[in-house]
């Protein structure tokens, strides 16, 4: 069993069903699903670009992602409708764990200057989404084969009601918020 999945039975539905006094353990928030996105804006001219972003998100989740298209034609982007602009992935059981695992204890703390994460980034349904500026964070990018160094969203999906449920949720699980001052 993995490691987070392991903590969430042992130590979290425990802490949370005292907390918010939850009369039946399926009432305890669950993460679903675990979207992570790259759009690229280069791919409109350089088609090589999405491709190099594909094989970065494959080697960060493990999973092949799809390829997102642009709605809308834009004549000020050069952008026609059904152009590829990006690359999206989204992550369930096994993987996302694995992912999340890998997120919180290993990638960010190897954000620079990093003093946790914004505690304000709920969708006011208990999902949280953090955007990332660079994808060497990741132990699987090597810094000398990349060729342009890209951002990603993450949006975690989770079952909880409200921020403040999810919040506590994902602190138990290990998510490293900032302080608020």
């Amino acid at each position: 069993m993995n490691r987070l999945k392991e903590k969430y039975l042992k130590e979290v539905v425990p802490a949370l069903t005292e907390k918010f006094s939850y009369k039946n353990v399926m009432q305890v928030p669950k993460i679903e699903k675990v979207i992570i996105n790259m759009a690229v804006g280069d791919a409109v001219g350089n088609p090589k670009a999405l491709e190099a972003a594909i094989g970065d998100l494959t080697l960060i989740s493990g999973q092949k992602p799809i390829v997102t298209r642009a709605k809308k034609s834009l004549a000020a982007w050069k952008l026609r409708q059904g152009m590829a602009i990006g690359c999206k992935v989204t992550l369930r059981n096994v993987r996302m764990y694995e992912f999340l695992d890998k997120f919180m204890n290993i990638a960010l703390p190897r954000v620079r200057d990093f003093r946790g994460v914004s505690s304000k980034s709920f969708d006011g349904r208990g999902n949280y989404s953090i955007g990332l500026k660079e994808q060497l964070i990741f132990p699987e990018i090597e810094y000398d084969k990349i060729d342009k160094i890209r951002g990603m969203d993450i949006t975690i999906v989770t079952t909880a009601n409200t921020d403040e449920e999810a919040r506590e949720f994902l602190s138990l699980m290990g998510m490293p918020f900032a302080a608020n001052k």
